[in-house]
C-alpha cells in the first residue's frame, strides 16, 4: 500500500476527530465564526483536497464501470 495514500486518507480524520480537543480550547473569532466552527469548515476544504489528490493518484480510476 502506498504510504502517500495512507497519509492522505488519515489527514481529514485527524483534522476533524483528533484535533478537536485541542482546538476547542481556543476562543478567538475568525471571519466572524467561533474558532471551532472555522476549524470544522476548514476541515471540509482539507478533506476535499485530500480526496481530490487521492483520486488523481488512483491508477484504476479509468477502469471503473459507471
Amino acid at each position: 500500500m502506498n504510504p502517500v495514500k495512507v497519509i492522505l486518507t488519515l489527514i481529514p480524520f485527524i483534522w476533524t476527530i483528533g484535533m478537536i480537543p485541542f482546538v476547542n480550547r481556543v476562543k478567538p473569532f475568525v471571519l466572524g465564526l467561533p474558532f471551532l466552527a472555522f476549524w470544522l469548515i476548514a476541515g471540509i476544504i482539507v478533506a476535499f483536497l485530500c480526496i481530490s489528490a487521492l483520486y488523481r493518484l488512483d491508477k484504476n480510476k479509468d477502469d471503473a464501470d459507471v
